[in-house]
């Protein structure tokens, strides 16, 4: 007797094999079922099915049923999530949010991942808890399953998801929201960035060199060539200005200050070049920025580097 069917609509075989064997490998974790338990696929010109077939004593089939039918959904939900949950978004994020072209589908892509999995590029992700988010989602269509399962042998995977999983596909398309806004935050830091470099790239230098110290976390001290500090009141603040009043997210006093005092070099002494806001500065002015750890400079106000992080004797 076949206790339930799966049928998928469009798949090739590798596909099939794929999930009939995860199907298999978990029913055969259940005791009850060991020995009793086959599962086949058969695959159509368009079509296919998965189907379960359990030989037990019919005292039995009230609680094995159950019993297997709570595995089932688990698995298939896993599925799904592996399988179909990236295929979704896409669709989430080409039909309703309206971004086809390919420059901007990889990166809004890239931020669902960074939300789905954790795969950020740095640390500063304002990304959810990944291994929640998942939990949630998986249990968001375990319940739907189960309670299909429970009055149906037939399951169709693409109807399913398409009528049956609303929370499900809420979650999927709050994801894609942040992603898109996340994409478009970057785009707009990109532009800014943009502008600001043409700016420095017209505007003359100002003072030969400026030294940017960075103590430690926030804290940073901006001096001149000759190691004293820089009063960007003395320069023109137009720009400085109009800098602050941008919505950006890294801390606009350095950069405006820097771009009003257009210093002609850069040395930038940190013992944390990847800190986002000397990134930017570097971005920003190019080949005007020099980044060291263990000049005299770096040696009075950050005092002694650690031998294994010393670039240079």
């Amino acid at each position: 007797m076949d206790w339930f069917t799966i049928k998928m609509m469009s798949v090739n075989e590798s596909y099939v094999r794929l999930l009939s064997s995860q199907i298999e490998n978990e029913l055969r974790l259940l005791h009850s079922v060991q020995g009793g338990l086959t599962v086949h696929y058969d695959l159509y010109d368009n079509y296919a099915h998965i189907r379960g077939v359990v030989m037990i004593q019919e005292q039995e089939t009230v609680t094995l049923r159950k019993e297997i039918m709570e595995a089932l959904a688990g698995v298939l939900a896993e599925h799904i999530m592996a399988e179909k949950e990236l295929q979704i978004l896409r669709q989430l994020i080409i039909k309703e949010f309206k971004y086809e072209a390919k420059e901007d589908l990889e990166p809004i892509e890239g931020y669902c991942k960074q939300f789905l999995y954790g795969e950020a590029d740095s640390g500063e992700s304002s990304a959810p808890n990944s291994e929640e988010g998942r939990l949630r989602r998986k249990q968001l269509l375990v319940q739907p399953l189960m309670q299909y399962l429970d009055e149906n042998s037939e399951l169709n995977l693409e109807g399913f998801l398409k009528f049956r999983v609303f929370d499900y596909l809420e979650e999927l398309r709050e994801i894609a929201e942040y992603a898109i806004d996340e994409f478009m935050m970057d785009r707009q830091y990109q532009e800014f960035i943009s502008l600001l470099q043409y700016f420095v790239y017209i505007q003359e230098a100002k003072i030969p060199a400026a030294h940017l110290i960075h103590k430690g976390g926030h804290e940073f001290v901006i001096l001149n060539d000759k190691l004293e500090p820089i009063d960007a009141n003395e320069f023109d603040a137009t720009f400085k200005l109009e800098v602050l009043e941008k919505d950006i997210n890294f801390e606009d006093m350095i950069v405006s200050t820097l771009i009003t005092v257009s210093p002609a070099n850069i040395y930038i002494h940190t013992r944390d070049p990847e800190m986002t806001v000397i990134k930017t500065i570097r971005q920003i002015f190019d080949d005007r920025t020099t980044v060291c750890s263990y000049c005299r400079t770096c040696h009075t106000y950050l005092g002694e580097v650690k031998k294994q992080d010393q670039l240079s004797p």
